[in-house]
């Protein structure tokens, strides 16, 4: 891997830190950009018939979220707040944005995350993040969902290498992060990204297989939100056998449950978690305007990743947070998952929804 740095968070956000021994939930959040350069890959022009290279790397500006002291009454992210440091480092969940949108569209849900001490690092994919759209003229540049899992890959090792003091380009992930508690979560074709990374035993368009891409990496809980499979690619369970929880809505006219449920299946394992929404839409659960539905994926979700990386033992089961809201959402664990049996019948459409 060759990489290069462009900071473009604050000079002074790595510096004065607040340590605490033991910080506490809720963090403020504090919100600051770095850029990690690939030179071995290439960004794609999907403009162009046959599709043609735009550059000859790929340029990931990536948003990092991360616990700051919490200050009374100020619930938004501040950008280069100071981060309250924890000796080891905290554990950091990769998120994966979908076509047309960027990070910024999940930010409620992200932070909801941070406030319970994670840090979230999502990358702007080059090809697939609203602004690339419009710069290709409406292409459909949706092919490239196959080379974002080498750029969730390349962000994680640049991070976790700018956290050990190994990289001067991003100083706000100085010691910010612990390399063996790392999650990856995704929603709509990031989630489908997500799962070709985790579980695919294919190649990607490289040539390198998937398992090669997250060697070395300790992803250790899988959220797929709204995804599915790669159809070219067969899915199994890593040696490693992540933590996996799927969400997806029964009412999802872009990715139907089906869609959802045939990648929960083939994921043969016991710790595996699908939180069934009943009738939220596809977007509208994840970025905060389903408030219901939000409410149950964002508490879910959280415990979730409380209980795989931080080895949290919560008062109650995670399966519990599932069906705090019966009239909004159903919990499964293990198998059988949801039943298609009584899925309605919905036509495909991914506009607004």
């Amino acid at each position: 891997m060759t990489a290069s740095f462009l900071v473009t968070s604050p000079a002074n956000a790595s510096h004065g830190l607040a340590v605490q021994r033991t910080p506490s939930a809720p963090f403020g959040i504090g919100v600051a950009r770095c850029t990690f350069v690939d030179h071995t890959r290439n960004l794609l022009n999907y403009s162009t018939t046959p599709t043609s290279v735009l550059s000859n790397e790929r340029k990931l500006v990536t948003e990092i979220r991360y616990p700051t002291r919490s200050v009374a009454g100020e619930p938004n992210p501040i950008n280069g707040a100071v981060p309250v440091a924890k000796i080891g480092g905290y554990p950091m969940i990769v998120f994966a944005h979908g076509y047309d949108v960027t990070p910024e569209t999940f930010a409620p849900l992200l932070d909801a995350w941070v406030r319970a001490g994670f840090v979230v690092a999502a990358p702007f994919f080059p090809d697939e993040n609203r602004f690339a759209v419009a710069a290709q003229h409406g292409a459909n540049t949706e092919d490239d969902i196959r080379n974002e899992p080498a750029d969730m890959t390349f962000v994680t090792r640049a991070i976790l290498q700018a956290s050990a003091g190994q990289s001067s380009g991003c100083p706000v992930a100085n010691g910010l992060v612990n390399a063996s508690e790392l999650g990856l979560a995704g929603h709509s074709d990031g989630a489908t990204a997500v799962a070709l990374l985790a579980y695919a035993r294919g190649d990607n368009l490289q040539g390198v297989s998937y398992a090669s891409l997250r060697a070395g990496l300790n992803y250790r809980a899988i959220v797929v939100m709204s995804g599915e499979e790669d159809g070219t690619q067969s899915y199994a369970v890593p040696a490693s056998q992540p933590a996996f929880l799927n969400i997806q809505s029964a009412a999802d006219q872009c990715n139907p449950i089906r869609n959802g449920v045939k990648l929960y299946n083939d994921i043969v394992q016991s710790n595996k978690w699908f939180l069934e929404l009943h009738f939220a839409h596809h977007l509208p659960p994840f970025d905060g305007v389903d408030a219901p539905a939000y409410r149950v994926v964002a508490s879910t979700s959280t415990r979730f990743f409380r209980i795989t990386l931080q080895g949290a033992t919560l008062e109650r089961g995670l399966v519990a947070y599932g069906n705090q809201n019966p009239p909004v959402a159903e919990m499964f664990n293990g198998e059988p998952g949801p039943s298609l049996s009584r899925a309605p019948k919905l036509s495909v459409f991914c506009g607004p929804n």
